[in-house]
């Protein structure tokens, strides 16, 4: 159960952070490790783990699942066992944080914070459950973010312990964790899906792609979540370079014949608007599910 100790880093971030006083070169280590460990969560337990939308080798698998452990929202096989679920239930009961559901609380913060929803699905993960460094790090993730506040404290004493950890986590919780609570709220919707995601590229900006929530649950299978050279996405972006150097490959797009289909006309998007209910029409869209 996580909510003494994200009570606690809540606490230590800002009390800390007015006790230490401000420096530029702290919220620059906070802004670098915030940016650093969002790749880990969106190229990492999303993309990777969740939607194997990429291949890569086992060691950067590992290097990928240890980046994202240190953003300390849980272990890689929990994190992407439950997001397998709320794609196969997206918006239905059994969808831990659609906000449709259960409310704002519930499906920003009460998904990882709830003792019900401690269990790690190791059914649906048995493609990465197979790997023994993977259930290491999966068993014992406590120890990454341990592991760097150890290292700011010793570099740069409380001040940078203070941001460089605690800040940075707190603003990387609330970054994430609006893809659940608000991007199937606030944004556009390009395809028909038979949930309520949208398109929002201020959410897009914060979390380095993962705003394209509608593209998303349009076409799972895609690395890409901007579909569209104007829509901004920097874990695919990254990743695409590291495929120049043979880091990653196979990253999966959605096809030309795909990106044109299912999509709402001006006027169905206009009487969509105008329902009051938060609730998608019910169309089949032709999603790539795992």
């Amino acid at each position: 159960m996580m909510v003494v100790p994200f009570a606690a880093m809540h606490l230590i971030a800002i009390f800390g952070a007015w006790h230490v006083g401000f420096r530029w070169e702290w919220l620059a280590v906070a802004i670098g490790f915030f940016y650093l460990r969002m790749f880990g969560i969106t190229a990492g337990y999303h993309r990777y783990f969740s939607h194997r939308s990429f291949e890569t080798s086992r060691w950067f698998a590992f290097v990928l699942a240890f980046l994202g452990s240190s953003a300390a929202q849980k272990g890689v096989i929990w994190w992407a066992g439950h997001h397998r679920d709320h794609h196969k239930y997206s918006d239905q009961t059994e969808d831990i944080h659609s906000p449709v559901q259960k409310g704002f609380w519930q499906s920003h913060v009460g998904w990882i914070l709830g003792a019900e929803y401690d269990g790690v699905k190791w059914h649906n993960m048995k493609d990465f459950a197979q790997y023994p460094e993977i259930r290491f790090i999966q068993n014992y993730w406590l120890i990454t973010p341990v592991s760097w506040g150890v290292l700011f404290f010793y570099i740069g004493g409380w001040p940078l312990l203070v941001w460089g950890l605690f800040v940075s986590t707190v603003a990387l919780y609330h970054a994430t964790f609006t893809i659940n609570s608000l991007s199937h709220v606030f944004g556009k919707r390009r395809y028909k899906t038979t949930d309520t995601s949208r398109n929002n590229w201020m959410l897009a900006l914060l979390t380095m792609g993962e705003g394209w929530h509608n593209n998303h649950h349009y076409y799972q299978a895609s690395v890409r979540q901007g579909f569209y050279w104007w829509e901004i996405d920097m874990s695919y972006m990254i990743l695409k370079v590291l495929s120049w150097f043979g880091i990653v490959w196979n990253l999966k797009v959605p096809p030309e014949r795909v990106l044109n289909q299912n999509r709402y006309t001006a006027d169905e998007l206009a009487a969509w608007r105008q329902d009051s209910v938060l609730t998608a029409p019910a169309i089949p869209a032709p999603v790539e599910a795992n």
